[in-house]
């Protein structure tokens, strides 16, 4: 399909103008006309790039693009060979951020939520950003039990703030850096937050509040999101679709 009409269905798909973000959303790089296979990933890194270009792909679409506001916005240095790369080989750079988080569908909060058998039931915070819901089993289970899967289904154990044997029913998740709204989430009632970063700060709220704090990883929870929207755009267009990993311990 045509580069610009994929752009101008994602902005639809995503709601893109409705989102106030720290960076560019849509195509950040262009390249060539036609798009017939993409490559997705969490983050536009040099690695994917390469592994992007390997896989001969015509675009690239990620979570974590370039251009952050505060950012250092000459192109140089790490800068210039990842940008020299996209623009020698004519590939597509998009990028999505809060509207990927926030997604109803392809979002990494609901992707997140398809991975841990919770049942999302609402939304809170700042744009809705936020996501809200029950674990399905009705009786709940311990925060120890829900670790262990959290650790089966993202392929790393967590850390878990509160006690073990603490019952968790209703839960509250945003995926990536968003420990700033664990506040928010205990108003909402809940027994536990599910975050990708934790701050020092957070264990202090989550022992005086009582409400769990689950940092399960920045990278490991928004890896699905994308992945989804990949399939996503392949079922719908026809289009060769391949997610890449690239490792990240955070």
């Amino acid at each position: 399909m045509e580069r610009v009409a994929l752009e101008n269905y994602l902005a639809d798909f995503l709601q893109v103008p409705d989102f106030r973000d720290y960076c560019p959303n849509g195509l950040q790089v262009e390249g060539r006309a036609e798009v017939r296979r993409i490559v997705t990933g969490v983050t536009a890194s040099a690695a994917l790039i390469e592994a992007a270009v390997a896989d001969k792909a015509d675009a690239l679409i990620v979570h974590h693009g370039y251009f952050w506001r505060g950012e250092d916005l000459r192109i140089t240095g790490l800068r210039r060979r990842r940008i020299r790369s996209l623009l020698d080989h004519e590939l597509n750079l998009f990028a999505y951020h809060l509207p990927l988080d926030a997604h109803p569908d392809v979002g990494n909060n609901a992707a997140l939520a398809q991975q841990l058998g919770l049942k999302l039931t609402g939304r809170f915070g700042e744009q809705d950003i936020g996501a809200q819901g029950l674990i399905q089993d009705e009786g709940g289970m311990t925060l120890a039990a829900f670790s262990r899967v959290i650790e089966q289904k993202l392929g790393r154990p967590p850390l878990a703030i509160g006690d073990p044997s603490l019952r968790l029913r209703r839960i509250a998740w945003c995926t990536g850096a968003a420990q700033g709204m664990f506040e928010h989430a205990i108003a909402l009632g809940v027994d536990a937050y599910v975050s990708g970063e934790i701050s020092e700060q957070t264990v202090h709220v989550a022992r005086e509040s009582g409400v769990a704090y689950i940092a399960a990883g920045h990278h490991a929870t928004e890896r699905y999101g994308v992945q989804a929207l990949g399939e996503h755009l392949a079922q719908r267009f026809g289009l060769q679709h391949r997610f890449i990993e690239v490792e990240n311990p955070v």
